[in-house]
C-alpha cells in the first residue's frame, strides 16, 4: 500500500512539473523593437569580417574589429562568444558612452591548418538580435612560393655528363 501511494505521489510531481506553463514572452511588434534601438544603444562594426588573409601556421593569432556606440544610451556588451574554441574574443567590460569607439580582440588559433571560417556571436543591451562576426582566412604550413619550378638537370645547364 505504501509503495503504490509513494509511487502515485512521484507520478503526480512529474506530471505536475512536465505541463507547469512558461509565462510567454511579449510580442514585439518591429516598428517598436526600432523605437527601443532608436533610444537606446546602437553598435555600429567598422566590419564584420575578421579577414586573417592567407597566414603561415602559428602567424601572429590575435586581430581587432572596432565598433562605435551611435547610440544615445551606454553600450554594454553582455557576452562574446566564438563557435568553437579556436575562436576567442575579448571584449571591453565597462560601458561605452554615446559617441565613443572600442574595440573586440578575437584569437584564432593559428596552429591549425586549412580555411577558417568561424563566426563570434556578441550579446548587448541594444534589445536586439546579438551581432554576428565572420572570421575567415587560410593557414598554410608554409609559405607558398610564387617561383618558376626547379628544372631538372641536362646537357644545356651543364648537369649532365
Amino acid at each position: 500500500m505504501f509503495k503504490n501511494a509513494f509511487t502515485l505521489i512521484i507520478c503526480l510531481i512529474a506530471v505536475t512539473s512536465m505541463t507547469a506553463q512558461v509565462e510567454p514572452q511579449p510580442i514585439i511588434h518591429p516598428d517598436e523593437a526600432q523605437k527601443v534601438r532608436e533610444n537606446g544603444p546602437i553598435m555600429q562594426f567598422e566590419t564584420t569580417v575578421v579577414d586573417y588573409g592567407t597566414i603561415v601556421k602559428n602567424a601572429d593569432p590575435v586581430r581587432t574589429v572596432s565598433f562605435t556606440n551611435v547610440g544615445k544610451e551606454p553600450l554594454i556588451i553582455t557576452n562574446a562568444k566564438g563557435s568553437c574554441g579556436c575562436t576567442v574574443p575579448t571584449w571591453p567590460k565597462e560601458p561605452i558612452m554615446p559617441g565613443e569607439s572600442s574595440v573586440i580582440e578575437v584569437r584564432y588559433a593559428t596552429n591549425r591548418l586549412g580555411k577558417i571560417n568561424k563566426t563570434i556571436r556578441i550579446t548587448t543591451n541594444e534589445g536586439t538580435q546579438p551581432h554576428t562576426l565572420k572570421v575567415v582566412g587560410n593557414i598554410l604550413d608554409t609559405e607558398e612560393e610564387e617561383s618558376v619550378p626547379k628544372s631538372e638537370p641536362s646537357m644545356l645547364s651543364g648537369g649532365g655528363n
